[in-house]
């Protein structure tokens, strides 16, 4: 028998053996992990591969490139100061340099209104986007800066831009396509004359040779869906090329007199802030626009761009650098509501034409005897289409001249001759409405057929209106008159011709009404009866 001595042995060695054994196993199994690595590498070896090379493979220049190319040099930066005396303005930049803050407001008053009203859309129409930099704060004390585009159409200097743009600054650069990156501003311009209404402008830098210039095209040739390039510089990136299509023509994008000199072309080219003033351009290379607003949400493109006609901008152009540096418009001083209801032109008699809101006093219209409720049928012959018809043939017309206007007054033709006024002075006064403090709100009935509460007029808003009429004290949601957008606080003058200046008059003329008629209310508003009669009116169900 094997000795306890032996038998300890024996175990020490074989537990030897298992240890070693346990090395060796992973001493092979490491070995063969790392053949399989070795092994893949070599599997993965790109000393086959071909290395790459960039082949010459000339693309021919397309349009797109041949107009950038073309028209580039022309177009430039233009940077604007606001010194922190005029901060108390600056507000006024800050409020329609984004939609968010605008004020929508009402009718300014400058022409031959074409109407008041509601304006829900201005909320989202971010037309000065002169794409300030940062804002630098409301207190005053830091100077303001904006951006914007213009294009030079004359080879001495002269430049094409957005008033907006250019607006209260008190200083103006421009920085041209070929001056160095490192120029912080740019060269010294001076405002050659500026036009609100239609928020164009004309610049002017020195120039010590002539400068490339661009062609203006013909805005009247162009279609709908014609292809159309922008250049400009959004957010100041320089010389920014987008391009699109026309989506449209004659938009208007303000309503009342603001938009009335205003008939936009409207595109889908890529626009944002900085591009104000900037070329909208034909596959030509001719300048078609001035790009001058966007309808947005969010204050960047939207695929919706509008830019002012260039045949608009010739007129205005020429007018500007005439020794009076204005543009001068005609009118004979009347007010009136455009895109009335067919209900208040089968009411008046009428299809064409303009139904006269207000006769300024004093003005062309009044001395040649015009009346409010007359219906403008004419010009010299000529048939009357809508508002903007008159506008556009009148404003064009040299204050001084004449013209024969017919029109209908109660169901009869009639015509008289009046001399044309500088819209500038006819409605100078109309700036500066008095609001009437008078703000009784009696009421009394027109329920069952009508959804108001109307009263007498107080003797004091009588003599304001210088007409009789009961005033509205509240409307019921829903009803006919809410409908037709009648509003607490407006007087009532007459119902489809009839006069309506006391409660007993209102209730007579509402109890002949009956559903399937056209109903055609004449209201003012108190709080600024200088806006003259409203025609509101629709078919009673």
């Amino acid at each position: 028998m094997k000795s306890l001595f032996e038998r300890l042995r024996a175990r020490r060695l074989a537990s030897t053996f298992i240890v070693l054994a346990t090395i060796s196993a992973a001493i092979l199994a490491g070995s063969f992990a790392a053949h399989g690595v070795r092994g893949q590498e070599s599997q993965n070896s790109s000393t086959d591969a071909t290395p790459l090379r960039v082949v010459s493979s000339p693309v021919p220049p397309n349009e797109f490139d041949k107009i950038a190319q073309q028209v580039g040099p022309a177009v430039v930066n233009i940077n604007t100061q606001t010194l922190p005396k005029q901060s108390a303005n600056s507000k006024h930049f800050q409020r329609r340099m984004h939609p968010d803050q605008q004020n929508p407001g009402g009718d300014d008053g400058d022409d031959d209104d074409q109407g008041q009203g509601p304006d829900n859309f201005q909320d989202f129409f971010n037309r000065f986007f002169g794409g300030q930099m940062p804002d630098q704060g409301d207190d005053g004390g830091q100077v303001r800066e904006s951006l914007g585009s213009g294009f030079i159409v004359d080879p001495k200097g002269y430049i094409v831009t957005n008033f907006h743009v250019i607006e209260k600054a008190d200083k103006i650069y421009v920085k041209l396509a070929t001056d160095p990156d490192t120029q912080d501003f740019g060269r010294p311009a001076r405002v050659i004359g500026a036009d609100k209404a239609t928020d164009l402008a004309v610049i002017k830098i020195d120039a010590s040779s002539a400068l490339p210039v661009v062609k203006l095209g013909n805005s009247d040739e162009t279609r709908v869906g014609d292809w159309v390039e922008a250049i400009g510089s959004p957010f100041a990136l320089a010389q920014t090329v987008t391009a699109g299509i026309i989506s449209a023509k004659n938009r208007t994008i303000e309503p009342g007199a603001p938009g009335q000199f205003q008939h936009f072309i409207q595109t889908d080219a890529a626009i944002n802030p900085g591009n104000s003033g900037g070329p909208l351009l034909n596959m030509n290379g001719d300048v078609i626009g001035v790009n001058t607003a966007i309808y947005t949400q969010s204050a960047g493109y939207q695929g919706i761009g509008f830019a002012m006609p260039s045949n608009t901008v010739a007129d205005v152009y020429n007018d500007l650098i005439s020794p009076s540096h204005k543009v001068v418009r005609g009118s004979i001083g009347i007010q009136f509501r455009q895109g009335l209801s067919s209900a208040v032109n089968r009411v008046y008699g009428f299809k064409n034409g303009v139904l006269v809101q207000e006769v300024q006093p004093g003005g062309p219209a009044d001395k040649a005897g015009l009346k409010p409720g007359d219906i403008i049928t004419q010009i010299d012959g000529r048939d009357v289409k809508d508002g903007d018809d008159l506008v556009n043939d009148i404003a064009s017309r040299h204050p001084g001249s004449s013209i024969r206007l017919g029109y209908m007054r109660d169901g009869r033709q009639q015509d008289a001759t009046v001399t044309i006024g500088d819209r500038d002075k006819v409605f100078a006064d109309l700036n500066n409405p008095q609001p009437n403090p008078d703000q009784e709100q009696q009421g009394d009935a027109g329920q069952e057929k009508l959804g108001i509460t109307v009263h007498d007029v107080s003797p004091q808003t009588a003599s304001k209106l210088k007409t009789p009429g009961v005033i509205i004290q509240s409307v019921r949601t829903g009803s006919f008159a809410d409908l037709q957008g009648l509003q607490p606080g407006w007087v009532i003058t007459r119902i489809n011709k009839q006069p309506t200046g006391s409660r007993d008059q209102f209730l007579a003329v509402v109890s002949k009404l009956k559903t399937g008629d056209d109903v055609v209310f004449e209201v003012m508003d108190p709080r600024n009866p200088q806006s003259g009669i409203n025609y509101i009116g629709g078919t009673l169900q």
